[in-house]
């Protein structure tokens, strides 16, 4: 006789636990069919080229000794969602009973949720050009139904039940079993959790990349190899046989946006630094600064909404915000450092010179929470490492400052500066270029204890783009810096203006593109 574990119904009065939904996958059981993914597709009509879920398979050792290994990847229903506290507009959102469910009628596509996802189980649909992904089949769940990759495996390798019910069969696997989750250091609390999982699936940077396989291409340069990954494998080396490859979410538009957004700031951070020194600024200096950085904001503005796969939803922002996201709250400092610049902009044309001045105070905080505001968005993309550095708003007030000083120089060419405010702007060009550079070495120097802020950080400087990073480094830094301390030219200070600035553009094209290089799943 089988003897079954029954759990007492809660007593009269007594609180029940709400539902959390949770997921094991048996790795032990599965045998790679594919099953799952073809059955997710047919109940969500996914469209070709994008996935919810997929079976990766790793293959482990040298012949003889070599066996298939497999991890089915999709969602981790993570208890602490980065995608959702990232969404501007609450597209993506956690349902009372822990499924991570998304609306893609609200979805704007800025892809904020894609760089936040550690798991890389979020694609945009080129169909409804909204982010979407797997959602535990909420449908069925909430008929009291199954998931469709659940009834469809064929061997039961996928089994969902109530986590706060300690009677459901997906707690007594993760008891019983050595039960495991993906990247738990992220702090995600991952409600997917397999069994009998090898770390070379679990981990991608484990299984060596190689386009020697039938099954996937790899792009070029994506991944970096170990040298433990050498020609000649251990018994214990590992290659990744079959992958869904996927492209980074943001692109030029986001790297072009940075370098912006740093002279728009800038020049405000150069016009404040002369008035509280007690320069006496002409009209004709607040109405260029205005007009440089109401120019540059709005083509940050411009480049924001041109990124999103819904350009006309942009609104969304200001109209329904979800304010953990600091692409909400960096709109929303933008649209207030545009006020300052439209009111420096009509005093200016008015003469009223001392109330440009007062606008210093407020002008200077909002220029620079507009420079530094995408370190925070940044940090939010949980599964990028190498943006999830403490330096890193320092570093974009630093590179803000430098682009405001190289845009004053280029600017003096036309309008009076006195001698004394022209030693200062010069003086920011030189301390601001000083410090870009230690910020800049610093990826060359101090080692990164997180073995996938080593690889994009090797891609950066070693790798894919590392033609961008030291023609930052080089020709946008040293050369500049070095050209600066022959101040009895007057041409050179200016040629090294122009080189900051292009060197600068170059090197946020490094750090943007190579952070997101290094394959999450």
């Amino acid at each position: 006789m089988i003897e079954l574990d029954v759990v007492a119904p809660p007593q009269p009065g007594q609180a029940q636990a709400p539902v959390k939904w949770g997921k094991v996958i048996d790795q032990d059981a599965c045998i790679g069919c594919h099953a799952c993914t073809v059955a997710c597709k047919m109940e969500h009509l996914v469209p070709l080229s994008v996935n919810r879920t997929y079976v990766k398979q790793v293959e482990i050792g040298v012949y003889p000794e070599v066996n298939r290994q497999f991890q089915i990847t999709r969602c981790n229903q993570c208890e602490k969602p980065p995608c959702v506290e990232i969404c501007p507009v609450t597209a993506m959102f956690r349902r009372p009973d822990g499924i991570v469910d998304f609306d893609r009628d609200v979805c704007i596509g800025c892809k904020a949720c894609m760089a936040a996802c550690p798991y890389d189980a979020i694609y945009i649909n080129p169909q409804s050009n909204s982010a979407e992904k797997c959602n535990f089949c909420a449908h069925r769940i909430d008929q009291g139904l199954e998931p469709a990759c659940v009834i469809v495996c064929p061997v039961d390798a996928i089994i969902v039940g109530n986590l706060n019910d300690t009677g459901s069969e997906v707690v007594q696997l993760i008891a019983r079993e050595k039960a495991a989750v993906r990247k738990p250091e992220k702090g995600t609390d991952p409600k997917l959790f397999y069994v009998g999982a090898s770390g070379y699936t679990l981990n991608p940077g484990k299984a060596n990349y190689e386009n020697m396989h039938m099954y996937s291409e790899q792009r070029e340069g994506y991944p970096v190899k170990h040298k433990a990954q050498s020609a000649h494998h251990s018994v214990a080396a590992a290659r990744l046989a079959y992958d869904v490859p996927h492209h980074s979410p943001w692109h030029w538009e986001v790297s072009l946006y940075t370098w912006t957004k740093s002279i728009s700031s800038g020049v405000f951070l150069l016009f404040a630094l002369l008035v509280f020194s007690g320069q006496r600024l002409s009209a004709q200096w607040d109405v260029a600064t205005a007009i440089v950085g109401g120019i540059f904001l709005g083509l940050t503005g411009v480049l924001l909404i041109y990124d999103l796969e819904h350009p006309a939803r942009f609104i969304r922002i200001f109209t329904r915000p979800q304010w953990k996201s600091w692409l909400v709250r960096g709109s929303f400092i933008i649209a207030g450092y545009s006020v300052i610049l439209l009111a420096q902009f009509v005093m200016g044309v008015a003469g009223a010179t001392g109330g440009s001045v007062a606008l210093a105070v407020p002008g200077v905080v909002l220029a620079a929470f507009t420079a530094m505001y995408t370190a925070f968005l940044f940090a939010q993309a949980k599964g990028r490492d190498l943006w999830q550095n403490p330096a890193l708003p320092l570093h974009l007030l630093a590179q803000a400052t430098l682009a405001g000083a190289a845009a004053y120089s280029l600017l003096g060419l036309f309008l009076p500066l006195s001698a004394a405010a022209l030693l200062i702007v010069h003086i920011a060009l030189i301390a601001s270029l000083a410090a870009h550079i230690v910020l800049t070495l610093s990826e060359l120097v101090i080692p990164h204890s997180i073995a996938d802020a080593k690889r994009a950080a090797h891609q950066m400087t070693a790798g894919r783009y590392r033609g961008y990073f030291w023609t930052g480094l080089v020709a946008g830094a040293l050369a500049p810096l070095g050209l600066s301390m022959f101040t009895g030219v007057p041409a050179l200070p200016l040629a090294a203006s122009v080189l900051a600035l292009v060197g600068l553009l170059a090197y946020e094209h490094a750090f943007v593109q190579a952070g997101q290089s290094v394959p999450l799943s």
